[in-house]
């Protein structure tokens, strides 16, 4: 992550910022469903919103059979993200196309580094105890500090839900900040697991929490929840963020998570962001995408293209 900008702050705890919020489910919705129902870019304009989403990836791995090797081989494909002769025909050779970061586990952070070396691709780390973070918070703290000493750039943290659903504010603020001050320099995403929140108001309350206790980032989902990144979800996140710039002036990015697989998503999801937020949150610095099987079809997408025909997914893989 190479911000244009400073990094977040904080504020004290203000809750008068959001105790009278009630998000409107219904309009949400309603605002959600016109983005994939309007015509999508086309021709040249896909191909380049495909690179730019492809720019964009968190490329991810975080399953319990990682290996060294799994993850030698998702950082080869981060730094070569797009087949070589399809960057040729797009005229990018000379580019330097890749993907955003690379998240994995804390102990798979040592061989990303390794693997990423000279790239200047950021090694980000799940931490807290991800998924569920339901260990001391002592512990949560020093595995940030691990991750971060191993080399990771970016900590994906995940929040404590019974906060938010016993609307226990100040405990929330209070954990966050700590991770905040144990990450140091590196950049702390913070995973709302929304699907764990029961409503569109308690995810706009802990949005808020999040970016006052000094969130780089706030991000939808562990992937590991029933449901992870929803359009009606990712406006009100982007909403609340819009909100709390406007306060304080602080920019801050936004990365939906789980469930994203195919191109067509990906375009739906950076038209919010252009519409929302505007153009700057087109760039990596603030727009991430968690996932680790999209890669594959947006390289397809852009094979086809370029050729008129479709490949087989298998010839596209993440790693």
């Amino acid at each position: 992550m190479s911000p244009s900008h400073t990094r977040n702050a904080g504020t004290p705890l203000k809750t008068e910022w959001f105790d009278d919020i009630n998000v409107n489910r219904s309009a949400l919705e309603r605002r959600a469903a016109t983005l994939p129902a309007r015509r999508s870019v086309k021709k040249e304009y896909q191909a380049a919103w495909l690179v730019r989403a492809v720019q964009c990836i968190d490329l991810t791995t975080l399953a319990g059979d990682d290996t060294a090797g799994r993850v030698r081989r998702l950082c080869a494909k981060a730094k070569n993200p797009i087949r070589a002769d399809i960057l040729e025909a797009l005229g990018l050779s000379d580019a330097n196309i890749t993907t955003g970061a690379v998240c994995v586990y804390p102990t798979m952070v040592p061989h990303a580094v390794k693997a990423l070396e000279g790239s200047n691709i950021p090694v980000a780390s799940v931490a807290t105890g991800f998924p569920a973070g339901l260990i001391p918070l002592p512990l949560r703290l020093a595995e940030i500090r691990y991750a971060v000493e191993e080399g990771a750039k970016e900590i994906d943290i995940v929040i404590t839900r019974e906060h938010v659903l016993t609307q226990n504010w100040q405990a929330l603020y209070d954990e966050m900040a700590a991770m905040r001050e144990a990450c140091g320099e590196a950049h702390m995403k913070a995973i709302l697991a929304t699907g764990d929140l029961q409503t569109l108001t308690n995810v706009y309350k802990a949005s808020m929490v999040a970016m006052q206790a000094g969130s780089d980032f706030i991000k939808t989902s562990t992937g590991k929840e029933d449901v992870n990144a929803t359009l009606p979800v990712s406006l009100t996140m982007v909403r609340a963020l819009r909100d709390y710039g406007e306060r304080t002036d602080q920019i801050i990015g936004f990365k939906p998570a789980g469930g994203l697989r195919t191109a067509k998503e990906a375009l739906v999801w950076l038209s919010m962001m252009k519409e929302e937020l505007g153009h700057d949150w087109l760039q990596p610095d603030l727009f991430r995408i968690g996932a680790s099987s999209l890669l594959g079809d947006i390289e397809r997408q852009l094979e086809h293209y370029m050729t008129g025909r479709y490949a087989d997914l298998s010839r596209h893989a993440a790693a």
